[in-house]
Parts: C-alpha cells; sequence; structure tokens
C-alpha cells in the first residue's frame, strides 16, 4: 500500500496494566489499525482541519458508529465539540451484545463467556492513530480540545512503524492556562500563560514488569478532589479501556495540576506537569531517559523486580527516584525492594508501599503528600520548550523540527524580535490604519449624513470632503510600505503550508507579547487604583489598555488599507500594480479558513474596496460553487465571548489578547459534496462580532453609534442570526435589537428578513423552557411594542409585531445553554451539558439553514445581474455594499440606546418647536 513503509522485524513482549500478552509485528499492527480505521490514506497525505470541520451529514447524524471505521468519526465530531464523553466509544455491535439473549433464556455458559470485543478499539490507540495521521494544526486543534476536557495530551507520540518517538511541542502551542498560585491568592493575581513556556516541576509516572496496581487510576484519583472525581487518563475499567493496545504502548502523555488559589479546594498549593508512560521501561528506554533527565521525580510502579536492574541505577538520571509497590500482590517480595532501595541509595520516604491495611484512599493521600513534597521542593523546573534539547540529545525527533515549520517561525520571529512598545510600534510600523483612517471614516459617513454642513451649499461642502478625503489617501500613499508589512506580504505570499506555519507563529508571537503587556498593565492599573488621587493616571493607564491590542488582524487591515491607499494613484503606477494580487492571497486565505475582518471596529467602518476585491477574487476561485450561507452571532460583551462559536463549529476566530479588539469577522466553512443539496450551498460564512457595549468604550460619545451600526449591518447580513445574552445583561441586548429592527424600516434597501434565535447562557435547570413560558411571551411583546414604536415614527403603520420584520418563534427559537466548565477552573473539564446543548444548537441551525429563502434584495433585483434563486458570493458582495451604504446614509437613529429614547427625543423636539413657536408668536403679538 502507497505511503507504507513497514519494518517487519519483530518487537519485544509489551504488557501493558491488565492486559494479554500477544506477539505481533508492531508494523503490521500499525497497518491493521488503521485500515480498520479507515485511516490509512491519511497516514502520508494527512488530514487537514477543513475535512474535519467540513458540514456534511454526519454533522448532524446522531447514530452510534456502526463499525470500526465510524469510530474515528464519532471521536472527532465529539473531541471538536469539547465533550468530555467523545473517549467512550464503542459501536452498535458491541453495545447491542448482550440484546442477543433471549429473555426467558438462562444460560450460565454465556452470562460466564468473555463478550467479544473485536469490534471495539482502546481509545489511547484512536488517539495515538490521529496524531500519527494529521498535520500539525489538526494535532494542535486536538491537544487544545483535550486540554479544555481536562484529558492528557501526548507529549511523545509513539510510531511502531518506525520504532521512533516524537515531541509533542508544536501541537501543545495553542494551550494557554490560567491559574493561581498560593503567592497570589491574598492579592487575587493570576498567571496566564502558554503552557509549553511554563517552567514547572515535572513529575513522572511509570512501571517496570508486571503491575498489580493500576498506575492510570491511581494517577486519576491523585488528581481528583473529594468534591469531583474527573478520569484524566485512560484506565482499564474504562469503557474499551481493557481492549489491548495495538499502537499506543510507548505513547508517554501529560497533564497539569493548577491551583485556584483556594486551599480548601487545591490539591496543589503549586502548578505541576505530570507525565504517564504507556508500557513496561524495560521496552521503552528511549522514552525513560526522557522523563529521568527531564523530570523532577520519577516514580516507578513495580511488583517484582531483578535488584541488579540497570535501568533504574543509570547514573545519567537526573530525577530523583520513588518506587511504588503492592504488598498485595502474589509476586511482591520485600527483600528485592530492600536490595533495590539499597543500592539507588534511596531514603524511606522514597518508598511507597501500599500494604494490606491500606484501601485506595488511604494510599492516595500518602502518594500526594509525595508528590507535594516534590513541588516544593523541586530539584529542577523545566519547560515542554526546554524539553526539546534532551529529545535532541536522545535521537528523539521534534514536530516543529522540519523546514516548513522553522521557516514560518524565522519569518514570524524576524517581524515580532522588532516589537519593544506594542504603541510605539503601531505608530511606526502600521501608520494607515491609525488616526488616518478614523479620520477617512468620519468624512465618508459625513459624506452620506451631512450633520455639519450648516449653511453653506450642499454641492460645495461634498466637494469639499471629497478633496480632503483624496487628501488622506494622499498622505496614506507618502508614507510608503513599512518594513514590516513588506515582510508580512512577503512572507503570506510564500507557499500554502509555509504561509500556514508563518501565520500561526505570528498569533503566537503577538499573543504572548500581548499577554506580558496587558499583565503589567493591569498591574500597574491595580496599584494606581489604590490612591484615588491619581485619576488622571489611572485614565491613560486605562487609555494603553485599550489601545495595546495587537495580532494578526491588525496586519491583514493595514495590508487592506495599503490596496486601497494604492487605489488612488495612477493606474499605471508601478506601486499599484505591486499591489493588485494582494485581495487574490487574501481571498485564498479565506478559502484555506483564515477569517478576514469586514468591519474594523476600532475605526467603526468597512474597507469596502479591498472586502468587494477579495469576495470577487474568492468568487473567481470557486466558482461555479459559489452558493454561501451566512450565520451572524451576535453578543454583549461577557456572555461567552467566542466559546459558542468555537464549540459548534470547531472554529478558532484569530482575535488578539486584549480587551478591546472589536469589529467583526467572517469565516468560511466547507459543505461537503453529498450536502450541499441539502443545504443548497457551497460555503457557509460565519461571522463573528466582537463583544457589544464594551464597559471600556462606554464612555465615548459614538459607542452607541458604532455598537447599532455593527449590529444592523450584521443582522442584515445574516440568514440566520445567533443572539447570545446572560440573564444579567438582557435588557442591553434588547436595546441593540430595538435599534436593528428600527434601522430595518427606516432602510428601503432592506428587503431580508433574517432568522432570530436566541441562546442564553448559564442556564441549567431542566425546567428552564417550561419556567421561561412566561418571560419568553414578555420578551416577544417587548419586542412587538418597540416594533409598533418604530413603525408609528416612521410611519409605517402597517409593521405591528415583531416578527413582521425579523423571524423568531417563541418556541423553537430559544436555547437555554448551561454554565461552560463543570467544577472550579482551572482543573474543571468543559460540562458536557454544555456541549450536547451546543450540539443540539448547531443541529437545529443547519436544519434552518436547509429551509432559508434568498434575500429579495431590491438593489441586486432591479440590476438584474443575479439569480434570485440563489445567494452567491457576488450577491453576498452587492449585499454588503447595498447595506452599509445604508448604514452611512442614517443620519439619526443609530445614535440613541434604544427605540424608547429615540422617541422621547422626537416627543421632546415636537414640544420644543411648538414651545419656540408660541414663544414667537407671543412676542409678534406685542
Amino acid at each position: 500500500m502507497e505511503g507504507w513503509r513497514l519494518k517487519h522485524a519483530s518487537v519485544p513482549n509489551i504488557e501493558g496494566e491488565k492486559e494479554e500478552v500477544r506477539t505481533s509485528t508492531s508494523g503490521t499492527n500499525l497497518k491493521r489499525l488503521l485500515e480498520d480505521l479507515g485511516l490509512h490514506q491519511f497516514y502520508r497525505d494527512k488530514l487537514s482541519l477543513s475535512k474535519i470541520l467540513e458540514i456534511n451529514e454526519k454533522t448532524i447524524n446522531d447514530e452510534p458508529p456502526k463499525c470500526k471505521s465510524d469510530l474515528k468519526w464519532h471521536f472527532l465530531k465529539k473531541l471538536m465539540m469539547v465533550n468530555v464523553t467523545a473517549r467512550k466509544i464503542k459501536s452498535v455491535s458491541m453495545s447491542n451484545q448482550d440484546d442477543k439473549l433471549e429473555p426467558d433464556e438462562l444460560n450460565f455458559d454465556d452470562l460466564l463467556a468473555s463478550p467479544n470485543k473485536g469490534d471495539s478499539v482502546n481509545p489511547l490507540d484512536i488517539i495515538t492513530a490521529l496524531f500519527l495521521c494529521s498535520d500539525g494544526f489538526v494535532q494542535q486543534e486536538l491537544a487544545l480540545k483535550m486540554s479544555m476536557c481536562q484529558f492528557s495530551v501526548p507529549l511523545l507520540l509513539p510510531n511502531c512503524d518506525t520504532q521512533q518517538c516524537t515531541l509533542m511541542l508544536w501541537a501543545m502551542r495553542d494551550i494557554v492556562k490560567k491559574y493561581r498560585p498560593s503567592d497570589l491568592s491574598e492579592s487575587k493575581g493570576f498567571i496566564e500563560e502558554r503552557i509549553v513556556l511554563s517552567e514547572l516541576p515535572f513529575v513522572s509516572f511509570v512501571r517496570l514488569g508486571e503491575c498489580s496496581l493500576s498506575k492510570s487510576e491511581i494517577l486519576n484519583k491523585l488528581l481528583s478532589n473529594s468534591q469531583q472525581h474527573h478520569d484524566t487518563f485512560v484506565h482499564h475499567d474504562m469503557e474499551s479501556g481493557d481492549i489491548q493496545r495495538r499502537i499506543s504502548n510507548g505513547l508517554t502523555e501529560m497533564t497539569w495540576y493548577l491551583p485556584c488559589g483556594n486551599k480548601n479546594m487545591d490539591i496543589f498549593s503549586e502548578p505541576v506537569a505530570i507525565a504517564n508512560l504507556r508500557g513496561d521501561i524495560a521496552s521503552f528506554e528511549t522514552q525513560f531517559s526522557f522523563l529521568c533527565q527531564t523530570s523532577a521525580a520519577v516514580f516507578v510502579f513495580i511488583d517484582q523486580l531483578d535488584s541488579e536492574c540497570q535501568l533504574l541505577t543509570n547514573k545519567n538520571h537526573k530525577a530523583q527516584i520513588f518506587l511504588v509497590g503492592n504488598e498485595q500482590s502474589k509476586t511482591f517480595r520485600v527483600d528485592f525492594v530492600k536490595k533495590l532501595a539499597t543500592s539507588l541509595a534511596l531514603t524511606k520516604n522514597n518508598i511507597l508501599i501500599k500494604t494490606k491495611q491500606t484501601n485506595d484512599a488511604d494510599f492516595v493521600i500518602k502518594l500526594r503528600k509525595r508528590v507535594s513534597d516534590v513541588i516544593n521542593n523541586p530539584q529542577s523546573k523545566m519547560s515542554v520548550e526546554q524539553m526539546a534539547d534532551v529529545a535532541h540529545e536522545l535521537g528523539i525527533t521534534v514536530d516543529e523540527g522540519f523546514s516548513k515549520c522553522k521557516t514560518g517561525k524565522m519569518k514570524a520571529d524576524e517581524i515580532t524580535a522588532e516589537i519593544k512598545d506594542i504603541l510605539k510600534y503601531k505608530k511606526d510600523q502600521l501608520q494607515l490604519q491609525g488616526q488616518i483612517w478614523k479620520e477617512l471614516t468620519c468624512l465618508e459617513k459625513e459624506e452620506f449624513r451631512l450633520r455639519k454642513v450648516g449653511s453653506e451649499n450642499i454641492e460645495n461642502y461634498k466637494c469639499k470632503l471629497q478633496r480632503d478625503r483624496k487628501e488622506l489617501r494622499k498622505k496614506q500613499n507618502a508614507y510608503g510600505m513599512s518594513r514590516a508589512m513588506t515582510s508580512f506580504i512577503s512572507a503570506i505570499s510564500s507557499p500554502l503550508r509555509e504561509r500556514c506555519y508563518f501565520l500561526k507563529w505570528m498569533q503566537i508571537n503577538l499573543d504572548n507579547l500581548s499577554r506580558i503587556k496587558f499583565s503589567g498593565l493591569r498591574e500597574l492599573y491595580k496599584e494606581k487604583c489604590r490612591d484615588f488621587e491619581n485619576k488622571e493616571e489611572i485614565k491613560k493607564i486605562d487609555q494603553q489598555l485599550s489601545s495595546s491590542s495587537l495580532g494578526v488582524e491588525h496586519f491583514f487591515r493595514e495590508m487592506g488599507q495599503i490596496y486601497e491607499a494604492s487605489l488612488y494613484l495612477p493606474e499605471t503606477d508601478p506601486s499599484r500594480q505591486q499591489l493588485q494580487h494582494l485581495p487574490k492571497l487574501c481571498a485564498q486565505l479565506l478559502l484555506d479558513g483564515f477569517p478576514l475582518e469586514l468591519v474594523d471596529g476600532d475605526a467603526s467602518n468597512i474597507p469596502l474596496r479591498w472586502v468587494s476585491d477579495v469576495l470577487s477574487q474568492l468568487n473567481d476561485l470557486v466558482s461555479p460553487k459559489n452558493k454561501i450561507r451566512v450565520v451572524t452571532v451576535l453578543r454583549v460583551q461577557g456572555t461567552g465571548k467566542s466559546t459558542l462559536l468555537n464549540t459548534m463549529f470547531g472554529v478558532q476566530f484569530a482575535v488578539s489578547s486584549g480587551r478591546c479588539t472589536r469589529g467583526a469577522f467572517m469565516l468560511l466553512i466547507k459543505v461537503n459534496e453529498d450536502f450541499k443539496k441539502v443545504l443548497n450551498c457551497d460555503f457557509v460564512m460565519i461571522i463573528d462580532t466582537e463583544g457589544l457595549k464594551s464597559p471600556e468604550l462606554a464612555q465615548l460619545d459614538n459607542s452607541h453609534e458604532h455598537d447599532n451600526e455593527l449590529a444592523t449591518l450584521v443582522v442584515g447580513l445574516s440568514d440566520i442570526t445567533i443572539i447570545n445574552i446572560a440573564m444579567e445583561n438582557s435588557t442591553e441586548m434588547k436595546d441593540i435589537l430595538q435599534i436593528v429592527v428600527h434601522a430595518f424600516l427606516r432602510m428601503k434597501a432592506v428587503g431580508k428578513k433574517p432568522q432570530c434565535q436566541f441562546v442564553h447562557q448559564n442556564v441549567s435547570d431542566v425546567s428552564a423552557h417550561e419556567k421561561n413560558l412566561r418571560d419568553r411571551k414578555l420578551l416577544l411583546e417587548q419586542l412587538n411594542e418597540m416594533t409598533q414604536a418604530a413603525a408609528k415614527m416612521e410611519k409605517k403603520e402597517k409593521y405591528k409585531s415583531f416578527t413582521d420584520v425579523m423571524e423568531y418563534n417563541p418556541d423553537t427559537g430559544n436555547c437555554y445553554i448551561p454554565g461552560l466548565w463543570n467544577g472550579n477552573p482551572p482543573m474543571a473539564p468543559v460540562n458536557a451539558g454544555y456541549s450536547e446543548t451546543v450540539y443540539e444548537l448547531k443541529k437545529n441551525i443547519i436544519q434552518q439553514l436547509g429551509k432559508c429563502r434568498s434575500p429579495s434584495n431590491n438593489i441586486i433585483q432591479q440590476l438584474g445581474k443575479y439569480e434570485s434563486t440563489s445567494n452567491n458570493i457576488l450577491e453576498f458582495r452587492e449585499w454588503i455594499t447595498s447595506l452599509w451604504n445604508a448604514v452611512k446614509h442614517e443620519n439619526f437613529i443609530f445614535s440613541f440606546r434604544n427605540s424608547l429614547v429615540a422617541d422621547a427625543y422626537m416627543r421632546l423636539c415636537t414640544e420644543y418647536n411648538q414651545w419656540e413657536w408660541e414663544f414667537k408668536k407671543e412676542i409678534v403679538e406685542k
């Protein structure tokens, strides 16, 4: 079979915890397992993220796996939705074995017979197979989701085909953890960092020879507090955990215990990294050597061994050795342990024996005490990144070691190494998106709204605004392209894989820089807040917090401004011609799954020409398969951020670390060929808006205007709008919805009737839907009242209810989602109820998308250029242009908090006019 390079040399027998000993050729094992799982075609041509995330029939199919080849998709589907039940994988044939018995038949032979486990696979084998058959970006996503579920993640990944193992440094790069060690408990501070960079005490658990204690089960108890048990590691008594491992022996898994700062809840007061090696260290000497050179301590589980064991007496080992034995085992020999302890010069504290009088709970307490001693007095601390040097010395490959990843890193480092001060860097290197872009935005809107025309001739005033706009574009062109942007554009012009690695490294580097910057500013802010006289300094720090955000999206934003400014140059100008390829480049990135900024939230504007040209190029790339459906998420800040979207569709919107990245981003998800007829589209476009009603922006004069413009635009663009609210800020979302509906009534160009789906966060009660019937009824009544009020103001009394403007069903249009975490972070896994409810919401949305009717855009229909039966990318482009122009024309409603305030203002104006007229009349008469 193509892509296979199997080694047929026999491998020593591997004896796992409570598993049978079987002799087989490991390479053949890998080949057969991948064929069983249907992964053999991905062994060479790796599984990509777009393949996993595409929408197909299985996306909304709840049928359990019928055969082994279904197990991988079942696992992936659940894991991508961060479902903690993902490792519970059994095929239908195994689940239904008990049903084969006749109900009235009593046959003791059948009752005592061992079940046939041939149709199932050990979860560790599936995890190992998927990591072996996935590209680096899938591996990152798998590791991130597993970490959120509080599953252990692969540290050393074995490949029994090549007899090699790989350090999974790149795979863990995306995992960011927050925790509070004991010294920050009083100040309520916290540490937030990328886990591969955290220097922590590293404690490893291995076994030598046969072992009657289940090491993984003991570890799960070690890491679980008394309130809640969680299976971090797969063990024998889990579902399919007793299936013989075929390819995952030699797998070294890693997890972390991170404290929350509450001594009554924390098992360990300081953070610690834990490793667990699968299989006998006698068969995996390389992995064991690696652990002994990187760990502060290695706990060796033993029952019977040779006192002259060279593995444990190796002088190169840097770790403390602890022996863990079980007196209840028939093969346990105290004299062997004594001899070994003497040869290793171990103390009493380095030996832990589970006696006949010790139960599991007491044994775990003793083990915790030993681990605590190591954590509190570590001989060494090491980050995963530092472990790469040890791996190289031992001949272990590192997943970041190949050329495309290293080249991408080198190019990203060249750009980010120059960033010393984020504010200064943005001013020097990203000049076009600063004050000039904001002034251009004001001029564009003033051209439409003419708020400051006064007594001046309107045509003259418009010409003046256009001249000012051209002058600002001329000023932008005078800057030229900065060194950083030259390097950035050159890097994203690289071949696909290298470009992807470059962008990921850019995101990682920029997030790390922003995290350090924000941490320092937060500490300074906290310090200044203690002195109430420092109001000016506090205000200055607050502004820095709002302006210090820097992410990949800022570089793309600058690229868009460079392109738009170049359009004001003559067509023959070399500078303009050199930039003509940028829209196609960005369209390709959009097709590859990268998000594109639609609305710049900092300037509250759309670079229309840039976005239009990117979408035109995208249409050229995918035609004729260019039909799209649009799903939008609208949220008030603090209602789950992008977690809902990331859980629902598995996407990761690339927004930077920081408080104030605003606007809207669009991202494409492919629809599988077989499912296109169901959805009547080739792609689903997801538009994610950053949190509205941001507290730090509330003091700005145009905050209402920005939020209302953004909400009106994205709701108008969507086929389905998910309105994500928490009970504590539902009023603010109702305010925004009032403005959206009011704007729809005012804007003649809007001929679309988007569907509306309310998502209520942090509601876990099973009776929520029934109990909130009255609240839903009240919400609809309020929405109807404000629609009528807006219709009356706009003299469009035919609109009597909210559902005349937006499609909304109070019974099916509400979803109640429980809290995200099951327990107390940072050690809490994602709540299974959260994942399952979001999955039900996803199914509902996909089903609704299949029923969507195309928009009746009056402008597009008048142009007569496009089919009215489908919604394609060019139509979407025209729709953005017409809708945004309509928003810019709006001169009144967006500046109000809600329709009631607008109505009150109108009434006041009417009354004031009446008073003024009466006053003038009185003066004339006298």
